[in-house]
């Protein structure tokens, strides 16, 4: 047999996969010492996300061999959400998250065999995950189980190309996440520079201003509260009539994800879905008008030529106000709830353009407005850089994740 030989077998052949506990839901909560994890933990296309609005903590008898460690890999064993069936994570932390009964716990039968970061990727491939999907059982919500996981069909490589590959793939999962980390902490930094000057009210030369009474409390004196249509414009512009391109890029509401812009479709304008229609340009701010408390929103920064929201989207377009202003202040918890809280409909709830320009704002003065932008303009325009690098190396991650797991990219072992 060749020293880089491929073998296929069943996934049982090199791991088992453990069943994770049955914890009571009497002893969650909004506070514990353990938070129990779900396939809600998952990204679609694998990989761990914290959450923080559906963390579930547990202050419960918590079995020892049920606490999970950094470095463990998990497989999601229920559809919780679409796509999600057989996706895998790896466990960041250790003694923090528990392992629940509908994740799968990822062992490794012979170390001198097996990569464990090769089949976290194996997890994520197209292949495994259909087989996987392919295994479930139910209706309303589809489940798999260890032993039906462990039949499905694989190939492998030996150890030190399982090592190779895992080592390729992870160095583009490595920049992905410094560079997620980098854009967090840009975004915590205008975020809490927005809180400081306008919610908490502690501004620079606040010394020697006053408070006069408002329609919502207390206000230093010289600002105002405005309605949102006061000072931007809601849903401005859309294609129609001599104004449609022959070609667009196109932003679903499923392609955003708070403060981030995942994916821009090409399409021929002939081709392009019928809710291609609200034209946007650079600072925009665009806000799902569906389900508002996904907080489905993003600020358009330098957008290619003709791109196109779908009209599940307000765009707000600012007039008397800094755009940066403009989103930081539409995307506070405050407003998330007074979106929330305005929504109808029980399946999709949803808000209307009304809803977005009867809002009210508190307006600083001019001089503290172009301070503020002053400050954030760098901030969001390093975070629009971030996130496009993001993009393409999570773009050409995924180009090579099928070849290198397939053996269609030849390669040594170092």
């Amino acid at each position: 047999m060749k020293a880089n030989a491929w073998t296929e077998g069943k996934l049982g052949s090199s791991i088992q996969v453990k069943h994770g506990f049955a914890f009571l839901g009497e002893y969650f909560g909004s506070a514990g010492t353990h938070i129990v994890l779900t396939p809600g933990n998952f990204k679609e296309e694998g990989g761990f996300t914290e959450n923080a609005e559906k963390r579930k903590w547990y202050r419960g008898p918590i079995p020892k061999e049920y606490v999970l460690s950094a470095g463990d890999v998990i497989v999601a064993m229920t559809e919780q959400a679409e796509g999600l069936l057989g996706s895998s994570a790896i466990v960041p932390r250790s003694g923090l998250y528990l392992h629940n009964q509908r994740l799968g716990l990822i062992q490794v039968l012979d170390q001198k065999k097996t990569d464990k970061g090769f089949f976290y990727y194996l997890f994520n491939s197209k292949p495994v995950r259909q087989q996987i999907r392919a295994s479930a059982s139910g209706t309303k919500i589809r489940h798999t189980a260890p032993s039906r996981i462990e039949d499905v069909i694989v190939r492998v490589p030996p150890l030190p190309l399982q090592r190779r590959i895992a080592g390729i793939l992870s160095a583009y999962d490595a920049l992905i996440e410094n560079n997620e980390r980098r854009l967090r902490i840009l975004e915590r930094m205008a975020r809490a520079l927005y809180r400081e000057w306008f919610v908490d009210f502690r501004f620079p030369g606040r010394e020697k201003v006053g408070r006069m009474p408002s329609a919502v409390g207390g206000i230093p004196r010289g600002w105002a509260v405005a309605r949102l249509d006061d000072v931007a414009q809601v849903n401005r512009a859309q294609l129609g009539g001599d104004n449609i391109p022959e070609e667009i890029y196109y932003i679903d509401i499923a392609s955003v994800s708070p403060g981030r812009i995942n994916t821009l479709t090409r399409y021929r304008s002939d081709e392009a879905p019928g809710r291609a229609r609200r034209i946007v340009r650079h600072g925009d701010v665009i806000w799902s008008s569906v389900r508002p408390n996904r907080r489905s929103y993003a600020l358009i920064i330098h957008p290619k030529r003709n791109t196109i929201a779908s009209t599940g989207f307000a765009v707000l377009t600012a007039s008397r106000i800094p755009f940066t202003f403009l989103y930081f202040g539409t995307t506070t918890d405050q407003f998330v709830t007074y979106l929330t809280n305005n929504a109808t409909g029980s399946a999709y709830p949803a808000v209307t353009a009304a809803t977005f320009e009867k809002a009210e704002l508190i307006i600083p003065p001019v001089h503290l407005l172009a301070q503020f932008d002053k400050i954030t303009l760098p901030v969001v325009e390093e975070i629009e850089v971030l996130n496009r690098q993001i993009t393409n190396l999570s773009r050409t991650r995924d180009l090579l994740l099928p070849r290198l797991l397939t053996g269609a990219i030849k390669l040594r072992a170092n």
